[in-house]
Formats: C-alpha cells, sequence, structure tokens
C-alpha cells in the first residue's frame, strides 16, 4: 500500500502564471533585485489595498525595521509590540536599539488589547525614564482584523506612529478599508507559507510619497546619486529581486481566489467541530465581528481540557503528527520567550492562556477532499476513544 504523503500545515499555491512571469525574468536577464516585474508588483499592492506607495522588500520583518528606521527610533523611544506574534513583529524594535514594551491580546480578535495599550503609554508618560512613546505595533493575527479604529485614535491622541503587522492578513479588511492601509505605515509578508508567496519576501506600503522614497533609497543600501558608490548613511540589502517579484505578480493574481478557499476552508472545519461538540466537546474558533473579514490564512481552535474532558491541543497535534499531518500550537508570546526576558509587559494572561491551549491546522488554499477526510478521519478515531474513555469513567463512579 502506498504511504500517504504528508498534509502540511501551509504549503504554497503556484500556479502556470507565476511560472510565465519567471521565465519572462529570465528570458529578458532581469536577475537583480530590481526590474520590470518589481514595479509591476508594486503597482499591483498599491491597487489591491488601496494604498499610494509600495516598496517590494526582502521580508515582512525588514519592512518593520525599515519603518522604525524612517521614523529615526532609537534609545529614548518606546515602541508599543503586540505580544502575540510571531518575533518578525518584535525582532525590529531591538535592530533600532529602542525600547520594547508588549501588549497583551483581547478575548475575542486576539489582537492586541486597547485598553491595557492606552494603560502602558499612560504610565511611560508618567515614569521618570525619560522615554517617548513613539510607535504602536499591532498584528492582524491569523488573517484577523485588529480594531484598528479605538488603536488609531490612541496614536493620534498620544501624537504616535502606527506601523500595522499585516503580514499574516493580506485580503483582510476592517470597517470595508483593507488591513495595511490603516497605519502610517503598513507591512506585508510574503513568506512560503502566507496566503500568497514569493517564495520570500515582504512589502512596505505607506499614503507618504517622501517616506516611500526615502525607503527605497534605505532598502537599496542608501547608495547616493553618482557614478561611484557614494553613501551618506548606513543603508540596507532589503530589496526584491525581480524573479521573486514576478511570482508575486502571478499570486496577486489568485488572491482574492485564495482568500476564498482559506475562508471555505475555515468552515469545513466549523461544521465538522459542531458535530462533535453536540457530542459533548468545546473546540472554539477565533470570533470574526461583524465589522471585520478575515482572510483566513490559518484556522486556529481553542482545546481547553477542563472544557473537553481532559483533550488538550498537544493530544490533537501529536495524533495528527501519527497521521502525518501537520499542525502547530499558536505563537508563544514574546513575552513568554528567552530572548526578551525582563521585556516591560502589559497583559491579563490572555495570549498566555491561548498559546497554552490553541493549535492551527492544516489550512493551505490547495487541501483536497481527501486531504480533509484524511484530517477529518483522524481527529473522529481521537475523540472516540476519548469519548469512550469518558464513558468508561463515569460508569465506574456510578
Amino acid at each position: 500500500m502506498e504511504e500517504a504523503e504528508k498534509i502540511w500545515l501551509s504549503p504554497p499555491h503556484m500556479g502556470q502564471q507565476e511560472e510565465n512571469f519567471v521565465l519572462q525574468a529570465f528570458e529578458s536577464n532581469w536577475i537583480a533585485p530590481l526590474g520590470p516585474h518589481v514595479n509591476e508588483f508594486e503597482r499591483d499592492l498599491e491597487s489591491y489595498n488601496g494604498v499610494k506607495h509600495a516598496v517590494a522588500l526582502s521580508s515582512g520583518t525588514s519592512a518593520i525595521h525599515v519603518a522604525l528606521t524612517l521614523e529615526d527610533i532609537g534609545p529614548k523611544d518606546v515602541v508599543f509590540c503586540q505580544s502575540f506574534t510571531f518575533c518578525g513583529s518584535a525582532n525590529p524594535i531591538f535592530y533600532a536599539g529602542s525600547n520594547a514594551v508588549f501588549i497583551d491580546s483581547e478575548p475575542d480578535t486576539w489582537n492586541m488589547d486597547p485598553d491595557l495599550l492606552e494603560q502602558a503609554i499612560e504610565d511611560t508618560l508618567a515614569s521618570d525614564e525619560g522615554l517617548t512613546p513613539k510607535v504602536i505595533i499591532p498584528v492582524h493575527l491569523y488573517g484577523m482584523p485588529a480594531k484598528m479604529d479605538r488603536i488609531n485614535a490612541i496614536a493620534s491622541k498620544y501624537n504616535m506612529i502606527v506601523v500595522e503587522d499585516a503580514a499574516e492578513s493580506l485580503g483582510s479588511t476592517f470597517m470595508g478599508k483593507k488591513t495595511g492601509s490603516w497605519g502610517d505605515y503598513g507591512i506585508y509578508s510574503f513568506n512560503g507559507n502566507k496566503i500568497i508567496t514569493t517564495s520570500g519576501g515582504g512589502a512596505l506600503v505607506t499614503s507618504k510619497p517622501e517616506k516611500a522614497k526615502e525607503a527605497l533609497h534605505l532598502a537599496t543600501q542608501a547608495r547616493d546619486e553618482a557614478p561611484h558608490y557614494e553613501h551618506s548613511k548606513i543603508g540596507f540589502n532589503y530589496r526584491m529581486s525581480n524573479v521573486l517579484a514576478g511570482i508575486g505578480r502571478g499570486q496577486m493574481r489568485v488572491l482574492d481566489l485564495r482568500v476564498k478557499q482559506r475562508r471555505a476552508n475555515f468552515q469545513r472545519y466549523v461544521t465538522f467541530f459542531e458535530n462533535w461538540n453536540n457530542l459533548g466537546l468545546n473546540i472554539r474558533f477565533q470570533i470574526e465581528k461583524s465589522d471585520s473579514h478575515s482572510n483566513r490564512w490559518l484556522t486556529a481552535i481553542l482545546v481547553d481540557p477542563a472544557n473537553n474532558m481532559g483533550l488538550s491541543r498537544e493530544d490533537i497535534r501529536k495524533h495528527l503528527l501519527k497521521h502525518k499531518i501537520e499542525a502547530r500550537p499558536l505563537w508563544k508570546p514574546m513575552h513568554q520567550q528567552p530572548v526578551f526576558k525582563g521585556v516591560k509587559y502589559y497583559g491579563r494572561g490572555v495570549s498566555d492562556y491561548l498559546f497554552e491551549n490553541g493549535l492551527c491546522l492544516p489550512s493551505g488554499s490547495n487541501l483536497t477532499d481527501d486531504n480533509f477526510d484524511r484530517i477529518f478521519e483522524a481527529l473522529s478515531e481521537l475523540f472516540k476513544m476519548k469519548l469512550r474513555q469518558q464513558k468508561k469513567q463515569l460508569s465506574s463512579e456510578f
């Protein structure tokens, strides 16, 4: 019997258009980190997201770093960053030599808690450390929009900059407006596991033309206008290549379809778990509010053992792994990371709870009916076993 292939969490989903654009790059010999595909990919991002200026870069992390550099963030400044996120949201704060304060999540969207954010800002202003609140980095986790209306209002109140981490939420909207277009800067990631990919890559978007021009300058080693290599400031090698941008151009043409497919995946999981919840389990999902439209990049569930007959997220993850199905715990919060030990944190335990009990399930836009059959068969096998154990335990008690 042929061994089943592994079902991955979120694999790339390529098509013929991507290959055609890459072949164009090879045929024209535009291989360097510049070229027509880069320019057109940026125009695609601007048009799709309703932003004025896009700069294609090597990663979402580099985009955040460039944004902080554009605002001259340094040792006397404070950057307030969502704790429940990937380290790429936080690391650039330390590249800039600045000070981070991590902010816990709220229970519904799992994103930055605006109340805790404002408390942290007020405490910073009241302290005698001589630090200035400068930047807020909210994250649209797993594609779910953060409450950008409230976060922007807080930023305006305290004259702060918003660097909107939309790395996971391309195609999502909040109050009808695309994520990434709410802040002073928006950033996207096109890593291999994102809803669309350029293999590796990212982008910075902004409505400020002078900042976009400076971002492009910084991302190309800050080379000055001269026939030789002249540099008046420190720059970075952060520009996207023409080859990767060609992949991105093809991917942009199917982005809306990929969102539709990911949301369909989510609905299949909802239907499946509803049936089991009616039999005694209590599996929960990230909540989409009426003013939000999530791309559902990853379908994430909460499995609290106290409400699921002792069943944990690790029970599910390990059982799926035995069946060659990848699942992954939710992000470990930044305030729990060893590298950030001692960094200030404002929280109520929400992200700790989410990490302890949360699991991301296979969510690729190229999942097949056969893939879902395998996933659901494996989960049903585990749940039936748990229900039998529960019945046996109850019968032994009477």
